[in-house]
């Protein structure tokens, strides 16, 4: 079993190619849940989704190398590139979830309102240039465990980066021959 699982990890088009579908189709639950389910994002949300689209694309890139064999050290750069991708936007879900937990306030000021308005026009003015949706609420959470798309984000993602790393050590040893 765990000989089966190095040589998946070890397999550079399995594992380019899985980076690119996992990332584009965490992507297109972020759009689904905007556009067909009316979820606004906030501004962490957005940034949350960066990760997942530079590792989408390094992904494709890893694929367009693979046509190449001598770039097998360099796609298992990129695939170690994508773990520590994967372990910012973990960490950006990490951030995001305190903010909606209340255990810390956002840094980003179009996620907070300063009460303390010189004048009622500044605080209209506030209020009408703020994003559709604020950080700090929790949008939609899922029926069976009560997460929030950015804890599962803090979940998902440092998986990801594990996954990465071990796939780039054994894509380096499959190419020196040891595995």
């Amino acid at each position: 079993m765990i000989t089966k699982i190095k040589h998946m990890l070890a397999n550079p088009v399995l594992v380019c190619g899985g980076i690119f579908l996992f990332s584009a189709l965490s992507l297109m639950a972020a759009l689904i849940a905007q556009f067909a389910y009316g979820l606004g994002p906030c501004e962490l949300c957005i940034l949350q989704r960066w990760p997942f689209g530079i590792t989408a694309v390094l992904g494709a890139i890893g694929l367009i190398m693979l046509y190449n064999h001598k770039h097998i050290k360099k796609v298992a750069f990129l695939v170690l590139l994508c773990g520590v991708i994967y372990m910012i936007g973990g960490g950006l879900g990490f951030y995001h979830n305190g903010v909606e937990q209340h255990w810390w306030k956002s840094f980003l000021e179009g996620c907070s309102f300063n009460l303390d308005a010189a004048s009622i026009e500044d605080l209209l003015a506030q209020i009408e240039n703020a994003p559709a949706a604020r950080c700090d609420e929790i949008p939609w959470a899922d029926p069976v465990f009560g997460l929030s798309m950015a804890a599962w984000n803090m979940i998902i993602s440092p998986l990801a980066a594990i996954g990465c790393v071990l796939s780039s050590i054994c894509i380096v040893r499959k190419a020196n021959g040891v595995l």
